[in-house]
């Protein structure tokens, strides 16, 4: 797709891959994770109002402390609060500032790079130990499939994006295979942890590190634990400052806890409403709304448009299992846009029957007075019984024979 929202469309091509959204944790749910595995992070509370988080500083009794905003949006520390705080990250070594700071914080929106234009509000602060950091370096362990298993992955250049490292400097990247039966032996542990830099006691205590991290990445069913930086303190800590966890979605069932924690709040509602019915949807910056059955025609059909002039209005994934009553649905999200003008259906029944189809169609057009033009392309299982349905109905849809012909029939309806 090249429109303004080609971002957001990679996003959710991704997310079609999986059969669910994916878990989204805030910054003090990962370090809580860590801690139950043993892993070292900054000592911290989290708070929800501002006598909340000045008891908590007080408690830390730290020598300086960083109070951070909690919201799933990057670049936190160069945002603007609509208070007129600057900044969604403060040190300070006075616990009176940190209720000061978080009285401007809580319950006001916080507007970053990634955030949409008004911002986030912001509901929870953390409240942590600030450490000094004397040196920093990069670990991760993930699923690789060209090794069949686990990785551990590390560079004693951290802190930064370590894709440059990689680019620039690949022989500072090293890598270590996991056998997933074995898990991370102790020569491993020990031989990253002196690829990482650590030196004497350091590295002792980094490959331990190393250790409770796979432990972690195992119990809770990661595809990815992410640690940049993996740092050490001038007294001779190693301690994991920031942290991403991926997840395994298909491993929802075993656990629900981790699950339970997913912050959706910040999802955007018309995501959430068709993630109810197993529909996955983004929204674009177009008129013409893309009603289809998987990711890769997703993508065609919006170029296709693009081609031809017009502008997707959004994506609407119907995945495989489709019911009416999930196209019934889809049709109520796409209409309740005011920015859709026309809607254009590109289905590919291979697992999905055209004909389950076509009857959710000709019924949200009848109970929900379709208002804007409607092309419908359909191919493969059942469409015979499909084109029926529709030719029958006696409905204003206008039938495409392939996907060309869809998008210069979606586009000249607007134009029209």
């Amino acid at each position: 797709a090249t429109t303004a929202g080609a971002d957001r469309a990679c996003t959710w091509l991704r997310a079609s891959l999986h059969p669910r959204r994916w878990l989204n944790l805030q910054e003090y749910q990962s370090k809580k994770l860590m801690q139950e595995s043993g892993v070292a992070v900054q000592r911290f509370y989290v708070a929800d109002t501002a006598s909340e988080a000045l008891e908590a500083a007080k408690r830390l009794n730290a020598k300086e402390i960083v109070l951070k905003a909690q919201i799933l949006a990057g670049g936190r520390g160069k945002g603007v609060f609509d208070s007129g705080l600057k900044g969604g990250v403060h040190l300070t070594k006075d616990p009176a500032v940190v209720g000061e700071l978080a009285n401007k914080m809580l319950g006001f929106n916080l507007t970053t790079k990634q955030t949409p234009k008004d911002g986030v509000k912001v509901k929870t602060v953390m409240v942590a130990e600030a450490l000094d950091i004397s040196r920093e370096t990069y670990f991760a362990i993930l699923m690789d499939r060209s090794c069949n298993g686990p990785v551990m992955v590390g560079s004693p250049q951290g802190g930064m994006d370590i894709e440059e490292v990689a680019a620039s400097t690949p022989e500072l990247i090293f890598k270590e295979v996991i056998d997933i039966f074995e898990g991370v032996q102790d020569d491993q542990a020990l031989r990253m942890a002196t690829n990482l830099g650590f030196k004497g006691p350091l590295q002792k205590q980094a490959a331990d590190q190393i250790k409770r991290l796979y432990d972690l990445f195992l119990k809770v069913d990661a595809t990815q634990v992410e640690v940049n930086p993996l740092g050490e303190t001038p007294e001779g800590q190693v301690v994991c400052f920031d942290a991403k966890i991926n997840f395994d979605d298909n491993a929802e069932f075993r656990q629900k806890a981790v699950f339970a924690m997913d912050d959706m709040t910040e999802s955007d509602p018309t995501e959430m409403q068709a993630a109810k019915w197993d529909l996955k949807y983004i929204g674009l910056d177009g008129n013409i709304a893309c009603f289809v059955n998987g990711a890769g025609l997703a993508m065609a059909t919006c170029d296709i448009i693009d081609l031809h002039g017009g502008k997707p209005a959004n994506f609407l994934d119907l995945g495989g299992g489709v019911q009416e009553r999930q196209v019934y649905e889809a049709f109520k999200l796409l209409t309740a846009d005011p920015k859709v003008e026309a809607i254009l259906v590109n289905i590919f029944g291979g697992i999905v029957n055209c004909a389950i189809i076509a009857n959710g169609i000709t019924k949200a057009c009848r109970e929900l007075e379709l208002k804007v033009p409607l092309v419908v392309r359909l191919e493969g299982t059942n469409v015979h019984e499909a084109k029926r349905i529709l030719t029958e109905s006696g409905l204003p849809i206008t039938a495409a024979d392939n996907l060309d012909d869809a998008a210069k029939k979606a586009v000249a309806a607007i134009k029209k």
